[in-house]
Parts: C-alpha cells; sequence; structure tokens
C-alpha cells in the first residue's frame, strides 16, 4: 500500500479534469499527498478552481511558463509556506499550431524555439527552482510520448523537443542523483485530453493504439498518476533517469 501522507508536491498542466495532470493529481490526493496546483491564466481559472476545491489542494496559483517571473513566484510561495518540496509533476506541451500541422523541415526557428521552451527548458528550470527545497531528495516527473523515439504520422515538430525533454531527464538524473533528486519521463499512450486535441487525426492514432496495443485498451490519467505515486514514493528510491511507458504496450509494436 503506498502512502504519500507528509509528502508535499506541486504539478503543473491541469487544464481540466480530462487532463493527464489532473489524474496523477487525483490519485496522489487520495494517497495522502499535500498538493499546490497552477492554472495557465484567468481564462482556465474557472476549469481548474473547481478541481482544485475538489483535490483539497492548499494553494491555486497561476503559472504561465512562457511569462518572465511566473514560475519563479510559484517556488518562492512555496519555500515561504512550506520550506521544502517532496515532488514536482510538469505535465506541459505547446506549439505553435501552425507549425504542429507543418512539416518539421518547414518549422521556424522562432516556432521551435518557443515549443522547446515551454515543452522542455521549462521542466529544467523547474528543476532548478527545486533543487534547494529538496534537501532531503524528492523526485521530479515529466510527461513524453512515444513520437520522441519513433516517428509518429502527424507528431511532427513535437517529436524532436520530446526527445530533447527525455534526454534533459537523464542528465538532470545524473547531476542531481547526489542529492538524492530523482527524475522520470513517463511516456503515456494517445489519450482523449484537450492538449492532444491539436495533433491531426488523432482519433485514428487512439483507434490505432486499441487495435495494435498487446492489452487492446488506452491508458487512462489515473493509470499515469498509480505510476507517478510509485515513483514519488519511498519505494522506488532506488530509481532514477527512467523513461516508463504507461501505453498498454503500444511502443513494443513495429
Amino acid at each position: 500500500m503506498i502512502d504519500l501522507t507528509g509528502k508535499r508536491g506541486v504539478i503543473f498542466g491541469i487544464a481540466n479534469r480530462h487532463s493527464i495532470a489532473y489524474g496523477c493529481a487525483e490519485v496522489l490526493a487520495s494517497l495522502g499527498a499535500e498538493l499546490c496546483v497552477t492554472y495557465l491564466n484567468n481564462k482556465a481559472l474557472p476549469f481548474v478552481e473547481p478541481l482544485a476545491k475538489q483535490l483539497n489542494a492548499s494553494f491555486l496559483l497561476p503559472c504561465n511558463v512562457a511569462e518572465p517571473g511566473q514560475l519563479e513566484a510559484v517556488f518562492k510561495k512555496l519555500e515561504d509556506e512550506w520550506g521544502e518540496l517532496d515532488f514536482v509533476i510538469h505535465s506541459i506541451a505547446w506549439s505553435p499550431l501552425d507549425e504542429l500541422h507543418g512539416q518539421l523541415i518547414d518549422s521556424s526557428a522562432e516556432g521551435f524555439s518557443q515549443a522547446m521552451d515551454i515543452s522542455c527548458h521549462s521542466f529544467i528550470r523547474m528543476a532548478r527552482l527545486s533543487r534547494d527545497l529538496m534537501p532531503s531528495g524528492g523526485t521530479l516527473l515529466t510527461m513524453s510520448y512515444h513520437g520522441a523515439e519513433r516517428v509518429v504520422e502527424h507528431y511532427n515538430l513535437m517529436g524532436p523537443v520530446k526527445a530533447a525533454l527525455e534526454s534533459s531527464v537523464r542528465y538532470l538524473a545524473s547531476e542531481l542523483g547526489p542529492k538524492n533528486i530523482r527524475v522520470h519521463s513517463l511516456s503515456p499512450g494517445p489519450m482523449p485530453t484537450r492538449a492532444a486535441s491539436g495533433i491531426n487525426a488523432f482519433d485514428e492514432l487512439m483507434e490505432d493504439a486499441v487495435s495494435r496495443s498487446p492489452l487492446h485498451r488506452l491508458g487512462t490519467p489515473n493509470d499515469v498518476g498509480r505510476m507517478a505515486a510509485f515513483l514519488i514514493s519511498d519505494h522506488a528510491s532506488a530509481l532514477t533517469g527512467n523513461r516508463i511507458h504507461i501505453d498498454a504496450g503500444h511502443h513494443l509494436m513495429a
């Protein structure tokens, strides 16, 4: 039985109740973790605020990682209120829609840089801000996708961006290991989330995942949450630097 009572952490990326980040938050809260959750902007607040109340979150804070100072303000608040952190979950990815729908070869330097900054470098910044708030160690988790490893039709620009994120996980795991801070990427299969809806032909991708995966089903945000709970718990104290698939085995199939 996993018990996260006494562990405190922040979850970035809840947009609505279908979000992978919310699935993680729901599981972690049910196991006793104390949470801070963030929302992107005032437009997102009406969707996230009721969820934060259901989670009994200690803090609901604004955070657009593209806006200077907002990420730092979240960590400053947690430093002032909690003093220490046990875990961070980064479930943020973004690309300009025209870049996502176009071929990688046609991507602009500006669009590629924006996607990389929001989807990848923001995790590195979170790791840096977490470092001194985890004097006894902790866990940093981010969300990847199979398109980082293989060419997935219509994933386009986000493939190289997620590949960079996965590589960053390995380097951060090496750098932060001496502080007992463990770092992993979780790689869920296709799920009907708001973020995924921007990918062309996504319904076809989900149908393919169900038909070809060994378990013939999709994973769920709560499935991801249960893996996150294990990795955050003391049961996973010897693990770091991993990419863990939560996709019913879809990644195995040629």
